[in-house]
C-alpha cells in the first residue's frame, strides 16, 4: 500500500463541492470513481478542506492510498485521463508517509474570494467572481476586517448546518485589496468554519456599499448570533488557495 499526495486544481461550477454526497457529482467522487477504473481498488480520497458547490481551488491538498504498484507521474496521467471531461486535475502527485494525512496533519489553510466591482455583466469572468455592481470602498473593507483578525467566538460567521464542535477559530490574516475591478479579499487560518469566509465577505462587501460600518462589523461578531450576519457571499468567487504543512 502506498500513500500518494494529490494537489488538485478545479472549477467548483459543475461540482456539488468536494465531499462525496448521494444527491450530485462531487470532486471526491470523481477522484475515487477514477481510481477505481484505473486499480480496480475502492480507494478513499481525504482532502484537506471541504469545498460547497460551486467554489473552486488552486490548490486542494489530498491523499489516496494505492495497493496496485504506480510510480506518482504514472498515477497522475493515468487520474487525469480518466477524469477527462470533467474539469479537475491532479496538478501534482507524490509518494508520502503512511503517517502524512491531507486534513489533520495540516497546519494552515488558505483562501482568496474575487468581487468584481463593475455594472458591466461578467462574460469570462462568469462563475469564477461575484459582481458587485456598486460602488466598494475597499479602504472601509480592510479597515472592518481587521476586526474580524485574531482568536474570536465566530458564531456570527458560521452556517447553521456548520458541524464544527468549537465555534472559536484564530484567524490569522483577512486583508483587502484592488487590482482596478477586481477586489482580492485574501483569509489564513489553521482551519475555518463552514461558510465563514464566505459570510466574512458578505458582511465586509456590505461595509463597502456604505450599508454597514466597522462598529457595526464589530457589532456583529460580539453578537455570537447568526441572525446578526448582514450577507452571506456566493460560492463562485471563492477559492481554495492552499495548505501548510510540517516540513514543507
Amino acid at each position: 500500500m502506498t500513500r500518494f499526495a494529490l494537489t488538485l486544481e478545479f472549477d467548483g461550477t459543475p461540482f456539488m463541492g468536494l465531499q462525496r454526497q448521494d444527491h450530485g457529482l462531487t470532486v471526491q467522487q470523481t477522484v475515487e470513481d477514477a481510481a477505481h477504473a484505473i486499480t480496480g481498488e475502492d480507494a478513499r480520497m481525504h482532502a484537506a478542506g471541504r469545498t460547497d458547490s460551486g467554489v473552486h481551488a488552486l490548490a486542494m491538498r489530498a491523499h489516496i492510498d494505492i495497493k496496485k504498484p504506480f510510480e506518482a507521474f504514472r498515477l497522475m496521467e493515468a487520474l487525469n485521463a480518466k477524469m477527462r471531461p470533467h474539469p479537475l486535475a491532479v496538478i501534482h502527485c507524490e509518494e508520502t508517509r503512511d503517517d502524512w494525512h491531507a486534513r489533520f496533519s495540516c497546519l494552515g489553510r488558505s483562501y482568496v474570494y474575487r468581487i468584481i466591482n463593475r455594472r458591466a455583466p461578467l462574460t469570462i469572468e462568469a462563475n469564477r467572481a461575484w459582481q458587485v455592481s456598486k460602488p466598494l470602498d475597499d479602504a472601509a473593507m480592510q479597515e472592518a476586517a481587521q476586526l474580524l483578525v485574531g482568536r474570536h467566538d465566530f458564531t456570527t460567521f458560521r452556517s447553521a448546518h456548520c458541524q464544527a464542535a468549537d465555534p472559536v477559530k484564530t484567524l490569522d490574516r483577512l486583508d483587502v485589496r484592488r487590482e482596478g475591478d477586481l477586489l482580492l479579499i485574501e483569509a489564513e487560518a489553521r482551519s475555518f468554519l463552514h461558510h465563514q469566509v464566505r459570510s466574512m465577505v458578505g458582511c465586509l462587501a456590505l461595509v463597502g456599499m456604505g450599508s454597514w460600518d466597522a462598529k457595526k462589523m464589530g457589532q456583529a461578531l460580539a453578537a455570537k448570533d447568526r441572525h446578526e450576519l448582514g450577507l452571506n457571499a456566493p460560492p463562485q468567487g471563492l477559492y481554495f488557495v492552499s495548505a501548510s504543512y510540517p516540513d514543507e
